[in-house]
């Protein structure tokens, strides 16, 4: 899965562009459930059907206990015992896991997983001893979002994807229904909607500009960004109506740019930070993305942002 580095929160208003990237990496407005073409773990963005495992070597007998890439026995059609969701989704409980959380579609989950076509042919997969796979749980497949909800940490489950539920054919696609074995290794909650987040409460601080805030945890005190600084923060972003746009935390990954690169209200509200302080702030329209299209979030939006470092 390629990294995604670009953000609607720090998209330029003229080109929406972040730095170092192209577009924004939200899914456009009128995405289907199908993943962007760069997005999901199932499979891989540079992983193709040709890399299907009918030239690799006879498997092992499978171990008592572990994903394997030997295709199982009932990946021609999901066998009559097993259980079935409203939208087509077929799975079954291979192992139960000790763990208690279970992901939201907003949540970032960390898997281990294989993937087969019905003919056997495994076409993507992410083993151990490696890492495991990161991503947002709503990035994916719709069948991935609907299913790996269903399992809690440490669970490990077999899918049977309708084509509707996952590539629907697409091009240079796995076709038809897909078969997965999942494991879920851990679950990185998305943060909460602030209680705020519609208006600017009374308590917060304004800016001549409009721009509102307050001070969530302080910082270390010391200089500040200026304008022409580099900053590194954590974010997460929403709509006035409680939608979260745009998180780091959820790609679990911080994200760097120039002050003079992005939004107004970033540029403005970043100053005011001290190193390891985490603020909320509130831009005005006007400070943000101005009616815009193109995809950026419409009206006034809120940010809670955690200044980790600036040179």
């Amino acid at each position: 899965m390629k990294r995604r580095l670009a953000t609607l929160a720090l998209l330029s208003i003229s080109s929406f562009a972040a730095p170092g990237c192209g577009k924004s990496a939200t899914p456009a407005p009128d995405a289907t459930p199908a993943p962007a073409a760069d997005t999901t773990p199932a499979p891989a963005a540079d992983t193709t059907p040709a890399q299907a495992a009918d030239t690799a070597p006879a498997q092992p007998a499978p171990p008592a206990d572990g994903l394997v890439e030997q295709a199982p026995l009932d990946v021609a059609a999901p066998p009559a015992n097993v259980e079935k969701t409203a939208s087509g989704l077929a799975y079954k409980v291979l192992k139960a896991g000790t763990g208690t959380a279970k992901p939201a579609a907003t949540d970032t989950v960390k898997v281990f997983y294989v993937g087969w076509t019905t003919d056997g042919k495994m076409f993507d997969k992410k083993l151990p001893p490696g890492e495991p796979i990161t991503f947002p749980l709503n990035r994916v497949i719709a069948g991935w979002t609907e299913g790996v909800q269903l399992m809690k940490e440490g669970d490990r489950f077999r899918f049977w994807i309708p084509k509707e539920l996952a590539y629907n054919d697409r091009p240079g696609r796995p076709a038809g229904m897909l078969v997965f074995d999942v494991e879920l290794v851990s679950v990185q909650k998305a943060p909460e909607t602030p209680a705020d987040v519609a208006a600017v409460p009374a308590d917060a601080q304004k800016t001549a500009s409009g721009l509102a805030y307050k001070v969530l945890t302080p910082g270390k005190g010391g200089p500040k960004p200026t304008v022409d600084s580099t900053v590194t923060v954590h974010y997460s972003g929403w709509t006035t109506d409680g939608k979260m746009f745009d998180s780091s935390v959820v790609r679990g990954e911080p994200t760097s740019f120039p002050l003079k690169g992005v939004i107004p209200g970033w540029t403005e509200g970043v100053q005011l930070m001290e190193l390891g302080s985490k603020v909320r702030f509130w831009i005005p329209e006007e400070l943000a993305y101005k009616g815009a299209g193109g995809g950026a979030p419409q009206g006034m939006l809120v940010f809670d942002v955690e200044l980790l470092s600036f040179k």
